[in-house]
């Protein structure tokens, strides 16, 4: 069902910073440098373009697991493009390699992990929690 899912697939997402992309925005932090937090959704943004177009209708990739490392600061305006690479499919759990650079060089690696679900189920899933706590 999943078979264009392959190791060596690569996604990119990039975005020149902003105030709203910053650590005192986000509140991880009262500096007017790219977030941590942002940094890793960008991150998770090259991996869902790596491989969303190519699953079937209904499905979509959830993440799971993020181990980051943020490297060096970037300042406002500078332009970061996030990389994600498939590295190893395990059913339907996705391992990639993630890098994401300003025009002066890396700013983070790490290893994201992300899941293959049936969208529908999934939600339904969710609303079931969300009974549960009534």
């Amino acid at each position: 069902m999943f078979e264009k899912i392959h190791v060596g697939l690569t996604g990119e997402r990039s975005i020149v910073v902003a105030e709203e992309h910053t650590a005192a925005r986000w509140g991880s932090g009262g500096l007017d440098v790219f977030s941590t937090p942002y940094m890793i959704a960008l991150m998770e943004g090259a991996a869902v373009a790596a491989v969303d177009p190519l699953l079937p209708e209904g499905y979509q990739s959830v993440g799971i697991r993020v181990e980051i490392d943020h490297l060096a600061p970037t300042p406002v305006g500078s332009k970061v493009v996030a990389h994600a690479e498939l590295v190893e499919v395990d059913g339907r759990k996705l391992t990639f390699q993630v890098e994401a650079r300003d025009e002066a060089g890396i700013i983070g690696r790490g290893v994201h992990q992300r899941f293959i679900i049936h969208a529908e189920r999934f939600m339904a899933k969710a609303r079931a929690r969300r009974e549960a706590e009534r």
